[in-house]
């Protein structure tokens, strides 16, 4: 049977330090419905919110989905994408008459859209094809592919999402800080025993998220993290290597 091992640590009283906690968390593709609760995710979002920043200054905010909120995302966004996936198989012309008449693009904040530079799109691809390999889905099998990407905007089933939100106004410091908080969050997560996947898809559509929220003007959704315990499934099996560390580092110049 698989077992999440920041659940192991969690469910035999075990302490976890920081350097195990980075080693054992991964992304959780699939979760237990079991709800989170809320004396634990509250010390998860109040430890999170330790987290350094420019200044002090915390230039972002998060909205937590749970219970029947969640459920009405889980459905929004689902058809949404469902919606969008069925657009991109359509002819020119019939595209454009859908987009006339009930719309579909993306709303998010940001562009989702991104061209990766050669060395890290070949990454990108590894991790993508290792994925679809552990879950026996061929390259070759779009429907299967979609219907796996279609699994984002479900949560994978988890029973809470974050969704970060940052302050137009920092500009890349704002992002770079919430980019520590969410590895706090998540850090908080393992070692309470509990799965989380950060996921930028559920940033492709932002109006839903703001109809459920009362999001302060000058917020722009980033990056949306699922919550909760992880199941047992073959999914979670799969975590990608990551680049020697000298791989990682710009070498010094020699003296001149």
């Amino acid at each position: 049977m698989l077992e999440g091992f920041s659940y192991w640590f969690y469910k035999h009283g075990v302490n976890m330090n920081v350097f195990e906690a980075l080693k054992v968390r991964h992304s959780v593709r699939q979760f237990k419905k079991d709800p989170i609760p809320d004396d634990v995710l509250n010390k998860i979002l109040n430890a999170a919110n330790e987290s350094p920043s420019n200044c002090n200054s915390q230039p972002y905010k998060v909205a937590i989905a749970q219970g029947e909120v969640i459920e009405q995302l889980r459905q929004e966004l689902h058809a949404k994408f469902m919606h969008a996936t069925k657009l991109q198989q359509q002819s020119l012309p019939k595209q454009l008459f859908t987009l006339a008449t009930k719309g579909g693009l993306p709303d998010g904040d940001f562009k989702i859209a991104t061209k990766y530079p050669k060395a890290l799109q070949k990454r990108r691809q590894e991790t993508g094809f290792g994925l679809y390999q552990t879950l026996g889905i061929a390259r070759t099998d779009r429907k299967a592919r979609d219907q796996q990407m279609a699994r984002n905007f479900t949560f994978f089933d988890a029973p809470v999402a974050v969704f970060v939100f940052v302050h137009e106004d920092l500009n890349q410091w704002a992002s770079l800080d919430a980019g520590i908080y969410l590895q706090s969050l998540m850090l908080a997560a393992t070692a309470e025993g509990i799965g989380s996947c950060a996921q930028g898809a559920l940033a492709t559509w932002a109006s839903p998220i703001r109809k459920h929220f009362k999001v302060e003007k000058g917020y722009k959704l980033l990056v949306g993290v699922s919550l909760g315990y992880e199941a047992d499934h073959i999914v979670n099996s799969f975590k990608p290597d990551r680049a020697d560390i000298q791989e990682q580092m710009f070498k010094q110049k020699k003296p001149s």
